[in-house]
């Protein structure tokens, strides 16, 4: 038994089980705080599903040898644009939403194969230039928003030229899939059917994963020697992993904006890698390896903390803005946490 538990503590981390604790303790705090556990179920729920597939997009790259996609704004970004062209072209409801990931895609696609070149000929040095990468398409992005030549008034600036800071999403596609066989059991509110359409994506990734192709991308990134002996194009699998990453950012970010209501333009995306980043590491992922057990685990245990870390603030200071202290307190602890394992491992 004593074997086992070591072996156990090893394997699961001193990190991960501060954070499981933490998050348990936050749990039984709303009980013991006679907070409302029901909304506070519904509020995880709502998160987890939001922020899922942003969070598997990590998967492809880790798994193709890039390691973990801190550009994932690319994709973000191109899913923005397909869903301003979307409802651009007046599209409304869940058609809205169907045709932003159909415009998206495509963009998705270019900006990933591009990107994957310039991480073919930087072999070695992904993590240092992936940030900058984001940051500057981000910025350059912020530009194009300004200028993009928009009819909509829901998406332009009541005076002058460009787009919104936050779009509105009420009259297209917002809330679509939180409200899709939205159930309540007990009082809490189950979005069943985001939770389908999550699992449906970890299907048609694990089926990817497990067909030739995924197996030989897997060969690729675990060792680079030993695929090119075999005759294995390391570049092209890598080029592969990236852009299928990129594609789930940009389907991510149009899931993401449905739940919250909002399309968030200009420099609102700029971290948000860091969130996806973190969580897949909480869930058990390392720089070489990264299952779709790890997105699910991780994803709820960050958003879990975030959600619930709130509330039980607000209970114990309600006249101070303590809430969003622990706030950031939670969520950039987390990311050095996520930022120090990479270092050890790179």
């Amino acid at each position: 038994m004593k074997e086992f538990l070591r072996k156990s503590f090893k394997t699961i981390g001193s990190a991960r089980l501060i954070i499981i604790a933490f998050f348990i303790l936050l749990i039984i705090a709303t009980y013991v705080m006679r907070l409302s556990p029901a909304a506070a179920l519904s509020n995880v729920m709502t998160r987890w599903c939001m922020n899922f597939v942003l969070v598997l997009a990590m998967v492809p790259a880790v798994n193709s040898g890039i390691g973990l996609n801190f550009a994932s704004p690319l994709g973000i970004t191109c899913g923005l644009l397909g869903s301003v062209l979307a409802i651009e072209f007046g599209f409304t409801g869940a058609m809205c939403m169907v045709m932003a990931i159909v415009i998206s895609i495509p963009f998705a696609l270019l900006i990933g194969y591009l990107y994957g070149r310039v991480l073919n000929t930087i072999r070695g040095s992904e993590m240092m230039i992936a940030t900058y990468t984001g940051f500057a398409f981000i910025s350059l992005m912020s530009i194009v928003w300004l200028f993009l030549p928009v009819k909509n008034t829901t998406l332009t600036m009541p005076m002058g030229n460009g787009l919104r800071m936050n779009i509105d999403l009420s009259g297209t596609f917002g809330y679509i899939l939180d409200n899709f066989l939205r159930i309540n059991i007990a009082g809490v509110d189950v979005p069943l059917g985001f939770i389908f359409v999550c699992l449906a994506m970890c299907f048609v990734v694990k089926v990817f994963m497990n067909s030739r192709t995924g197996i030989m991308m897997l060969v690729a990134g675990e060792n680079t020697s030993f695929s090119k002996s075999i005759g294995i194009n390391v570049d092209s699998y890598r080029i592969l992993g990236i852009v299928l990453s990129t594609v789930l950012s940009a389907v991510g970010i149009i899931f993401y904006s449905q739940s919250y209501g909002f399309l968030q333009m200009y420099q609102a995306p700029l971290m948000m890698a860091f969130s996806a980043v973190a969580a897949i590491l909480i869930g058990g992922a390392t720089m070489k390896n990264a299952q779709l057990s790890h997105v699910i685990i991780g994803t709820l245990l960050y958003n879990g903390m975030l959600s619930l870390s709130m509330p039980v603030a607000n209970a114990l200071a309600p006249q101070s803005n303590i809430a969003e202290i622990v706030r950031i307190i939670a969520s950039n602890g987390v990311i050095i946490y996520a930022l120090s394992k990479i270092k050890r491992e790179a």
